[in-house]
């Protein structure tokens, strides 16, 4: 029988599957080497090398493509640029440290490890105003924009030229004629539909324009991850401002019955010299250029009440920045820890993080969208539902919109808001950032804005009950991507 199997292959064929075979373990090692160099966690690492084991030629291009690759520290060019900053503007001089007395002592650890990931310190604002929405948000911006005297500089993930993105262009237009320098720096990716003749008037008046990796797949190193996810503004060195806000119609509520729900903040202050270092190290890592005036850092007045921490992330850091934050917050909370997040695809160590609290007797409140723009998201984020649930965290989801903002309020003095969602993709693989205020103003604000999001949304009950085979599945089948998402 065993002949005549044998006599049914030739010996070209035999040497056919051979040399095939051997390609194909030459191929598994070196994929094994490459992916486990990236030293990323077990799980996702195993789920990669499964996923272009069984999928040889396309997992290999997604992987590509998409793969959780780190960017060299050296590449980014980043420290070369802080250097550039402190060695020109002294500004290192100018210490932030004796902000630290106004941090109430149970938070100085968190400061500290916020200090040594980010590196940047805890710093102060005069002013600090939570912006809810698109409306008064973009109401914000272009005021400040209006009465700019020095410079704009602008990075944002989505600016779209529908109505909202060109009333900002023509506001950034009317200042550079002006002679205010304006600088605009976009994500080639989120920002794709913004073409050459929608920034023409801008750039024709001396505004400068530049674009964060610009995706070409054919390049040897196509860079579809790594996208900057940041929204700042900084105006003439002391006023800035962070969140979840993009420049999009689908952000405004007066021109969109659907608007986003979001979050956004403005400060003034000294703080807001962080915004213009990371807004720099990115100008600096898209253009080659770095602009060195004293104007960019002006002097501030030591009497600024509210302890501000900037706090960017990145795949270049050597740090998970804002994760660490999230979760060195969380597990040393005392009575409250309060999110929002439009995704929510927690790693395992954040997930027994939120469910130890939540055992501990904290009151962990989680609010979601009830479905998120992404379907294959909004499934992973339900299956990890019931063992939250049972644990004793209490799930909402947002019901009107889609809930957009990116907030976490622990205790009564400690809030995040930012850009980061609570996803790997957010901790690991795109440019972040979030300002840290230890601030009980700033705390019971948010505070008051999630209770009254919370009436517009549904509570989930702590026994979800027996649910359709196929929808189970399917959430259950989606959670296996979430090292990826």
């Amino acid at each position: 029988m065993q002949h005549y199997f044998l006599s049914l292959f030739s010996n070209s064929t035999v040497q056919t599957i051979a040399v095939l075979a051997a390609f194909e373990a030459v191929y598994l090692l070196l994929l094994v080497v490459w992916i486990v160099m990236q030293k990323r966690s077990p799980v996702a690492t195993l789920a990669w090398i499964f996923g272009l084991a069984l999928l040889p030629v396309l997992g290999f291009a997604i992987y590509y493509l998409f793969g959780p690759r780190r960017i060299s520290k050296t590449r980014m060019q980043r420290l070369r640029a802080r250097n550039w900053i402190a060695e020109a503007l002294d500004m290192r001089a100018a210490s932030t440290s004796g902000h630290y007395a106004n941090i109430p002592p149970p938070l100085l650890p968190l400061a500290r490890l916020g200090t040594l990931v980010a590196e940047m310190p805890v710093a102060a604002c005069s002013q600090i105003k939570l912006l809810i929405d698109g409306a008064q948000t973009f109401e914000a911006l272009l005021a400040a924009i209006s009465e700019a005297k020095h410079h704009i500089h602008l990075e944002y993930y989505i600016f779209h030229p529908d109505t909202v993105g060109l009333a900002f262009i023509e506001a950034l237009t009317e200042r550079a004629r002006a002679g205010v320098k304006v600088r605009l720096l976009l994500d080639a990716m989120g920002s794709s539909r913004m073409r050459r003749r929608h920034l023409r008037p801008l750039r024709k008046a001396g505004a400068e324009v530049a674009f964060f990796h610009k995706v070409r797949l054919f390049s040897f190193k196509p860079r579809m991850n790594f996208r900057t996810h940041r929204k700042l503004v900084v105006v003439d060195g002391h006023t800035g401002f962070l969140g979840g806000i993009n420049i999009m119609q689908e952000a405004d509520e007066r021109v969109c019955t659907k608007a986003y729900r979001d979050t956004h903040v403005q400060l003034v202050g000294s703080a807001v010299r962080w915004l213009q270092t990371v807004f720099l190290e990115d100008w600096n890592y898209a253009t080659g250029n770095i602009p060195l005036e004293a104007e960019y850092f002006p002097s501030h007045s030591q009497m600024q009440p509210h302890c501000v921490q900037i706090v960017p992330s990145g795949p270049d850091l050597r740090f998970k920045a804002i994760r660490d934050v999230y979760f060195s917050a969380i597990s040393t909370a005392k009575n409250r820890v309060w999110i929002s997040t439009p995704y929510f695809v927690p790693d395992e160590a954040m997930l027994t993080t939120l469910m130890n609290a939540a055992l501990r007797g904290i009151d962990v409140r989680i609010l979601v969208p009830k479905r998120s723009d992404s379907w294959v998201v909004t499934l992973a984020s339900r299956s990890y539902y019931n063992e939250l649930l049972l644990a004793g965290v209490r799930l909402f989801e947002y019901l009107p919109r889609l809930l957009h903002a990116k907030t976490l309020l622990v205790d009564e003095t400690l809030s995040v808001i930012g850009t980061a969602n609570m996803d790997v993709r957010s901790f690991e693989l795109n440019f972040e950032i979030s300002g840290i205020f230890y601030d009980e103003g700033m705390a019971q604000s948010l505070a008051q804005c999630f209770l009254e999001d919370l009436k517009s949304s549904s509570a989930l009950p702590r026994f979800r009950g027996k649910r359709p085979f196929g929808q189970n599945f399917l959430e259950s089948f989606m959670r296996l991507f979430s090292p990826l998402l």
